[in-house]
């Protein structure tokens, strides 16, 4: 039994909280834009502990979808499902209990964020197929890896009923154009990723952004950073305090600044240094919204 729970945090990568990190920093910070401040205790541990079910549920999923492409690449040729260690009945019923444990969170909230949550399900589930047809799926993650943002202000917002209007006015224009800005972020990080793989990418057929911008991949991911800070910056200048938000944004340029010249001579173990330390940028955004508001 004890070899087998080893075996199922493998698969929801419970030793890498870099990639639930990535999706957390974005949907906290969404929670206090939207609340104007801390938005209680309640929507903070369903947000954090949401964002944990969800992304464990999602490593189960794309492992499934991707085990016989994984096979093939050096850096997930190990993963228990595509090794045989997990069965694809196992870890899609693990990802199924995850995924339900996170809908039950969602029910403690309102209207609007459980209709919303059917939307960001729809879109996870999408992701790992959209590898084989989309020449960008970094895109398609982005949406992904981005749906806790309006799924924020539905929580903080509410709906009175689960009517399309009433669902659809919970998530102001505010937070899609933070949405896009996340999904810039979200490009540049996951094209990082994407750059440590491209050789066996290639051999196999498999669509990523790193592929598709070849050469352009250092400039377009520095254009991604340029775009997740501009966007970001221009909604919190009405929201933080002028020198909380300078330094924020100066610290974060400054991490974008280093990861290039981590990625700048696209070496393997450079550019999967450069996403792991990713959520450090996101947290940085995240410790400005939070320290601004609290000052204000």
């Amino acid at each position: 039994m004890e070899g087998k729970l080893r075996l199922y945090l493998d698969l929801i990568r419970w030793n890498r909280p870099a990639g639930w990190l990535l999706l957390l920093w974005p949907s906290l910070s969404a929670l206090w834009i939207a609340a104007e401040g801390f938005p209680g205790w309640h929507l903070l541990a369903v947000f954090t502990l949401g964002t944990i079910l969800m992304r464990s549920a999602g490593c189960c999923v794309n492992d499934v979808a991707d085990r016989e492409f994984d096979r093939h690449v050096k850096r997930t040729a190990q993963r228990p499902v595509t090794r045989g260690a997990v069965s694809v009945r196992e870890a899609l019923s693990l990802g199924a209990m995850l995924a339900l444990a996170a809908f039950a969170l969602v029910l403690t909230t309102n209207e609007a964020a459980i209709a919303w949550s059917f939307a960001a399900l729809a879109i996870s589930l999408a992701y790992p197929y959209a590898k084989r047809f989309v020449s960008m799926p970094q895109a398609v993650l982005g949406v992904a890896f981005s749906f806790g943002i309006p799924m924020a202000f539905a929580a903080v917002q509410g709906a009175d009923s689960f009517s399309w209007p009433a669902v659809l006015s919970a998530v102001p224009l505010l937070a899609w154009v933070l949405l896009l800005g996340n999904l810039f972020w979200v490009l540049a990080y996951d094209t990082e990723y994407a750059m440590v793989d491209r050789d066996d990418d290639l051999k196999i057929g498999m669509k990523t952004s790193a592929i598709t911008l070849g050469r352009a991949d250092v400039p377009v991911i520095m254009l991604c950073y340029a775009s997740y800070l501009v966007i970001w910056g221009a909604v919190l200048a009405a929201r933080l305090p002028f020198l909380v938000l300078t330094v924020t944004l100066l610290a974060a340029a400054a991490q974008a600044a280093w990861h290039f010249t981590l990625i700048r001579d696209r070496e393997r173990e450079r550019c999967f240094k450069a996403f792991r330390l990713n959520h450090w940028l996101g947290f940085t955004l995240f410790a400005g919204i939070v320290a601004g508001h609290a000052l204000r």
